[in-house]
């Protein structure tokens, strides 16, 4: 797949969570305070939400700069340097925001 195609795929899985986000979280038909919050992320399927929305969050991004990145001439005896910063950078990324995801735990 060429990466413009995953840039589109990515918006489009973006407009879903983000919508998704948007409902749970800033819209909710209570109070939202950090005891909810801590419950929602207690269950595993609400972690793999967002494990899910920050891996597509993160493709998105990276894609997106390496795509404006490599518009420049002067980049371009970079640009595996650039790719593996980027790699490097997405799955540091990744694996902290996992991390800290899966840490939270139910109040005892």
């Amino acid at each position: 797949m060429r990466l413009w195609q995953i840039q589109r795929w990515t918006a489009i899985a973006l407009l879903v969570f983000l919508t998704l986000h948007m409902i749970v979280v800033h819209y909710p038909p209570f109070h939202i305070t950090f005891e909810r919050i801590l419950e929602r992320l207690a269950r595993p399927e609400w972690k793999a939400i967002d494990i899910a929305f920050l891996f597509v969050v993160l493709l998105h991004a990276l894609t997106g700069a390496w795509a404006v990145l490599t518009d420049f001439e002067a980049v371009h005896p970079f640009k595996r340097w650039i790719a593996i910063l980027g790699i490097v950078l997405g799955v540091a990324a990744f694996l902290y925001g996992t991390q800290t995801i899966l840490s939270f735990q139910p109040p005892a």
